[in-house]
């Protein structure tokens, strides 16, 4: 498997959660508008979204933050964001700090998360900071 070789945001395919309160979907419009993205985007739930981005069928998956308490759950990222990294791709926080599932249950230090083919992972961390502030 390898992610797409996709350079240009404009032409990204977008996936996220079906559930709004699992990422904040007016904030991926946003950030997606901010890019450039003019295709709807693919909605679902689980690790799927991760598989993919991973075979190439998608090239940015946003899981953005709907609260300022909430703290993802490593079930939740661990296997898929291996199977990006793997592909070629990247995986961070909204921050751009990798994910650290070394902190028991949850990612207790990161917010949210942002997975891309990695050929758009500083657009899409410039989109978002842009779109989040200081979230």
């Amino acid at each position: 498997m390898r992610v797409a070789a996709e350079v240009d945001p404009r032409r990204a395919i977008l996936c996220e959660s079906v559930e709004a309160e699992h990422s904040s979907h007016t904030t991926s419009a946003e950030v997606a508008r901010r890019l450039g993205v003019t295709a709807a985007p693919v909605r679902m739930d689980s690790q799927c979204k991760y598989a993919l981005l991973a075979r190439g069928d998608a090239s940015v998956y946003l899981r953005l933050p709907t609260r300022a308490d909430y703290r993802e759950k490593i079930w939740d990222h661990a296997a898929g964001a291996i199977l990006v990294e793997e592909a070629g791709g990247r995986v961070t926080d909204i921050h751009g700090r990798p994910l650290d599932f070394a902190r028991g249950r949850t990612l207790a230090g990161n917010r949210g998360v942002i997975a891309t083919n990695g050929h758009l992972h500083d657009a899409v961390l410039a989109a978002v900071g842009e779109v989040l502030g200081g979230f």
